[in-house]
C-alpha cells in the first residue's frame, strides 16, 4: 500500500472514549493515599464552528477529563479535548478547588496540548509526574481514572503492539502503542494517562470497547512535543513531503533500476515546496536508508528498543525541524546521498488543508450563493464516514491534491450551497460546484471572487464552474438590492469572512 510521507496523517479503532466498557475489574485507592496524585481534573466549554452554516456556531459542549501533572506547573492533556473551546478550568481532585486555565501549547496533529493555571501556586503540593520512554512489547501499563469521590482507579493491561499508526487529525503517521485491556467507563475519560512504575509512558489515543484493544500516544511522542513546547517558537513536528510504496515486487526493482540488496522504499510522489523536492528526491528513486539506517522491502528498520518499525519513526520521534537528514538513495540504478532539511508543513501550505480549529470558516455569499474553500474540516461535517458520505468529487480533490494541484499555493473554491432568494431562482438544488472563473477571472481563493464579482460584465456577475451548469448569472443590481432581506431572514451577521 502506498504511503504518504506528510510526517506531523484514518482511525484504526472508531469507539471513542466516552464509550468505554462499563465491565469493572480494577480496585480504586482509597482516597487518603491519593493526597499528591499527579492528577487533576480538566473541564472544558466551547462552541465547534458551522461549516454548513459558515456564519454561525454549533450549540455549546462541555467535557470533562484528567490532565497529567507535569513539571514547570504544566498540565499535559490531548489536543482534541481542547479543540474549539471558550473556558478550561482545572480542578484538584482531592479537594474540589477550582481555578482557569490557559493553553500554553497544543499541536493537532500529534494530539498533545499544554495547560497551565492562572493561579500560579494551584499546583503546589502536588508531585509532578516523570516520563518513562522505554516502554516496549510485553511490558504492563496502568490506566488511570478517577472515581467521583477523587479514589484512584487504576486497570492495567497489557502492550500488544509498537507501531506506526494515522492520528485523528490525518497528518503523517506516529508511534503508538497498542494495549489489550479492559478499559471502564467514567465521566472523566476523555484523557486518560497510562503509567510505568509510576511514570507517565503515554495518553490514550482511541479506545474500541468492543475488541478492549486501546492506541496511546507514546512518551517518545511526548517528550518530543515538550522539547520543542520549551523553545521559544513551537515549530511542531518535521515533514518531508513524499509518498512511497514497498519494493518487495521484484518486477517494481527492476523497473526502477536496483542493483543494490533489494531493500528500500519506492518513491510515488513528491509534494511541492517540501523538503523532499528541495533536496532533490525524485518520482522513482528508491530509499535505501535514512539517518544512516538502512531500510528494509516494507520500509522498515531496525530499532534499538523496539526492533523491526517504519522508518517514518526517524522522522517524527527522533528529527526535529531544522534537523538535516541524509538519505541513501538509488536512482536508475546509481547510489546517491540526498541531504533533507525537516521542516513542519503548516495546515495552510495545504491546497485542501487537513483541519481549521480554533478558527471560523472562511465564507461568500453572493445573492444566496454560498462560497467556501475546500478543507477537510469541512469534509468532517458528514461525520465519522466522511470519506464516503461527503461528495466524492470534492473527496477526491481532497485525497490527491498533490497530483491534480502540483503547483500549490492555491485554494479549491466552491459553491457549497444556495439559499432560496429572489436572485436564484432556478439554482435552488445547485451544490458541491467547483468554481473555475468568476467575470472571465481565474479563481484561485475566495479572495480571488470577491474581487472579481465587484466587476460585472453588462450588468450580470458570471459565474463559471468545472460541473454542470458550467455558468451562472446573477444581476447585479439585484444581488445588492436583495443583500440586506438575505441577512434578515437567515440570520446572517455578515456576508463575508475572509479574514
Amino acid at each position: 500500500m502506498q504511503k504518504h510521507l506528510f510526517i506531523t496523517f484514518g482511525i484504526a479503532l472508531v469507539t471513542v472514549t466516552g464509550a468505554l466498557a462499563k465491565k469493572d475489574s480494577a480496585v480504586p485507592a482509597p482516597l487518603s493515599t491519593q493526597k499528591q496524585l499527579a492528577l487533576v481534573r480538566v473541564n472544558v466549554t466551547g462552541q465547534s464552528y458551522d461549516y454548513f452554516r459558515p456564519w454561525q456556531k454549533k450549540a455549546p459542549f462541555s467535557k470533562r477529563a484528567l490532565g497529567a501533572v507535569l513539571s514547570k506547573g504544566r498540565v499535559l492533556v490531548t489536543a482534541d479535548l481542547i479543540a474549539n473551546q471558550n473556558y478550561v478550568e482545572l480542578e484538584r481532585a482531592e479537594t474540589g478547588e477550582k481555578t482557569a486555565a490557559k493553553v500554553q501549547v497544543i499541536d493537532y496533529e500529534a494530539n498533545l496540548a499544554l495547560l497551565e493555571p492562572t493561579e500560579k501556586t494551584f499546583l503546589d503540593g502536588i508531585t509532578p509526574l516523570e516520563i518513562t520512554p522505554d516502554t516496549v512489547v510485553g511490558d504492563r501499563l496502568a490506566a488511570w481514572q478517577l472515581e467521583p469521590t477523587g479514589a484512584l482507579l487504576a486497570t492495567e493491561g497489557l502492550v500488544t503492539t509498537v507501531q506506526m499508526t494515522q492520528y485523528p487529525i490525518d497528518v503523517g503517521e506516529f508511534l503508538t502503542y497498542r494495549v489489550s485491556i479492559p478499559m471502564q467507563y467514567r465521566e472523566n475519560s476523555y484523557t486518560v494517562p497510562l503509567v510505568k512504575n509510576n511514570k507517565l509512558a503515554g495518553l490514550l489515543l482511541r479506545y474500541d470497547s468492543r475488541s478492549q484493544l486501546l492506541d496511546a500516544i507514546p512518551a517518545p511522542i511526548i517528550t518530543h512535543f515538550l522539547r520543542e513546547a520549551d523553545s521559544q517558537n513551537y515549530r511542531g513536528f518535521p515533514s518531508a513531503g513524499f509518498s512511497f510504496f514497498p519494493t518487495r515486487d521484484p518486477e517494481l526493482r527492476e523497473f526502477a533500476g536496483d542493483k543494490g540488496k533489494g531493500g528500500g522504499v519506492y518513491v510515488t510522489n513528491v509534494e511541492p515546496n517540501t523538503p523532499a523536492m528541495k533536496a532533490g528526491l525524485q518520482v522513482g528513486d528508491i530509499v535505501t536508508a535514512v539517518a544512516d539506517r538502512e531500510i528494509d522491502q516494507n520500509g522498515n528498520y531496525v530499532d534499538p528498543l523496539y526492533g523491526k518499525i517504519e522508518f517514518t519513526n526517524l522522522l517524527t520521534a527522533h528529527a526535529y525541524s531544522g534537523d538535516v537528514v541524509p538519505f541513501r538513495i538509488q536512482r536508475s540504478g546509481k547510489p546517491m546521498q540526498l541531504n533533507l532539511t525537516l521542516k513542519h508543513r503548516d495546515a495552510k501550505d495545504y491546497v485542501s488543508p487537513p483541519y481549521n480549529l480554533d478558527q471560523p470558516p472562511r465564507y461568500y455569499v453572493l445573492g444566496g450563493l454560498i462560497f467556501q474553500e475546500l478543507s477537510r474540516q469541512y469534509l468532517k461535517e458528514w461525520g465519522p464516514t466522511w470519506e464516503r458520505s461527503a461528495p466524492q468529487r470534492l473527496v477526491y480533490f481532497d485525497h490527491f491534491q498533490s497530483e491534480l494541484f502540483p503547483e500549490g499555493n492555491r485554494r479549491v473554491v466552491i459553491l457549497s450551497q444556495v439559499l432560496p432568494a429572489d436572485s436564484t431562482i432556478g439554482y435552488d438544488d445547485l451544490a458541491y460546484l467547483t468554481v473555475t472563473k468568476v467575470n472571465g477571472k481565474e479563481i484561485k481563493s475566495l479572495n480571488d471572487l470577491a474581487e472579481a464579482v465587484k466587476q460585472p460584465i453588462d450588468g450580470f456577475i458570471k459565474i463559471e464552474t468545472e460541473e454542470d451548469p458550467k455558468q451562472i448569472e446573477l444581476d447585479a443590481t439585484q444581488v445588492a438590492t436583495e443583500a440586506p432581506n438575505l441577512q434578515e431572514n437567515y440570520g446572517i451577521s455578515s456576508l463575508q469572512r475572509l479574514e
